[in-house]
């Protein structure tokens, strides 16, 4: 979609004798005035801006004081073609440069998506969408304290439902898939949690808190619109996702965040930015301590490496998720990180070893990865799948033929877009063999 240029805006420069450097600079000194420390608007931001992007809030409202000030008459945000009702057309790409431009920037994500906006339903994956803010947040450490003073006052229990609200969700998501269990998550997010960052009221130590839990459920919302390959969506939920995480201060959860990043940008057949994810999560999973976390990265680069075909970086890395999953203790983590055990690390070697052609290991590490977690009914799916394929691979037709009948008893049960993705695969590679009689009763069911 097209957007308008911004005339208003051009003409107000004009006439304010303002270059786009001079606009900016003044623009962060400001936000640096009123506590808004992570301002870091360049040349670049405003030329965004006269092409027709608006930013996020509150910027459009210290521009148009700017203004004011500068040419000694009352601005508006409308008169510089930033209406409040506006909404931008890349909502929750940008990485917030600011816990209150973030907590904008979120809630009105949360907001458009409830009300099925057009522009959001239409969006696409939009490679290198937030990657200036995911470097600033890996070197720049957060600077602002996060602390409110709104008129409704945000408790412990507050922060409880929301994380039982996310524990229950997790848990319909992995049995039955995203399809019948996002929107009232969505709606959720909208009704429940947005008054609290809005509106709230709370020192530092609840701030995180609460930062952390909705992070957790932004990022849930984000992974169940993945699994409904609403790929867009999902981009610019879990972006946001790492914005709370960064500023609640928690580099594990936003380390696990970028996992899930780099987890999408492989499924779509993206390694090299896969790949740059996956680095990215390691290094927030070192500075965490999180050893789960640091054997998943490992392992999504390795996976990364298996798609650019360099069998020999690919083992390097499996053996750093190794050496780093021999060193976890589960009962000191997150429970967030709680899914990652042996059986999804064999999960994610399997799907590495198939990739690069080595049919007999990828074999030996899908049969590991289905001595899994029962509640994991999508996983199941997946993994089953994942046998099918590396068995066919070792031409051993009649057990892939059954492995893969069992993925879709299991796979009936579901609505998750990626699992019928997963069926399709599997049709395409038993297809060569459709003459076979069990291939075709396979394939007729698929």
């Amino acid at each position: 979609m097209r957007r308008e240029p911004n005339r208003l805006l051009q003409q107000h420069l004009a006439e304010a004798g303002l270059s786009r450097k001079g606009l900016a600079r003044r623009l962060n000194d400001l936000g640096l005035t009123r506590g808004l420390a992570g301002m870091r608007y360049d040349h670049g931001s405003v030329l965004r801006w006269i092409g027709g992007q608006r930013p996020r809030d509150p910027a459009p409202k210290l521009l148009a004081e700017i203004f004011s000030l500068r040419l000694g008459k009352p601005v508006s945000a409308e008169d510089i073609g930033m209406s409040r009702g506006a909404v931008p057309l890349d909502l929750g790409q940008e990485f917030p440069h600011s816990w209150q431009e973030g907590v904008a920037s979120v809630t009105a994500l949360w907001r458009a998506d409830v009300e099925r906006r057009k522009f959001l339903l239409d969006s696409t994956f939009a490679l290198g969408a937030g990657s200036a803010g995911i470097a600033r947040w890996l070197t720049i450490p957060a600077e602002e304290r996060l602390s409110a003073d709104g008129p409704r006052r945000v408790g412990v229990s507050d922060v409880t439902a929301i994380r039982e609200v996310t524990r229950s969700f997790s848990e319909l998501d992995n049995r039955f898939g995203g399809g019948s269990i996002r929107g009232p998550v969505v709606k959720y997010l909208d009704t429940a949690v947005t008054p609290l960052l809005r509106d709230g009221a709370y020192g530092e130590a609840t701030g995180r808190a609460l930062a952390t839990a909705a992070a957790e459920l932004t990022r849930l919302a984000g992974w169940m619109a993945y699994d409904l390959e609403q790929h867009g969506i999902a981009q610019r939920y879990l972006i946001q996702a790492l914005g709370l995480a960064r500023g609640a201060g928690d580099h594990g959860l936003g380390g696990e965040i970028l996992a899930g990043m780099s987890h999408q940008a492989l499924y779509i057949g993206q390694p090299r930015h896969g790949l740059d994810l996956a680095r990215a999560a390691a290094m927030a999973a070192e500075r965490s301590g999180v050893f789960s976390l640091l054997a998943e990265a490992r392992v999504l680069e390795a996976h990364a490496f298996a798609l650019l075909g360099d069998g020999a970086a690919c083992a390097a890395s499996l053996h750093r998720a190794e050496v780093a999953f021999d060193r976890r203790s589960p009962e000191n983590e997150p429970k967030w990180i709680g899914y990652f055990d042996e059986a999804y690390l064999a999960a994610k070697s399997a799907h590495c070893l198939r990739d690069l052609g080595d049919g007999a290991a990828a074999v030996r590490q899908a049969r590991r990865s289905l001595r899994m977690d029962g509640r994991y009914v999508r996983g199941k799916m997946f993994n089953l799948s994942l046998l099918a394929s590396a068995l066919l691979q070792q031409g051993e037709l009649e057990e892939a033929c059954t492995a893969a009948a069992s993925a879709l008893d299991v796979a009936q049960g579901l609505q998750s877009v990626r699992t019928r993705s997963y069926v399709a695969d599997m049709r395409k590679r038993l297809q060569p063999y459709a003459a076979e009689p069990r291939v075709a009763e396979v394939l007729a069911r698929a």
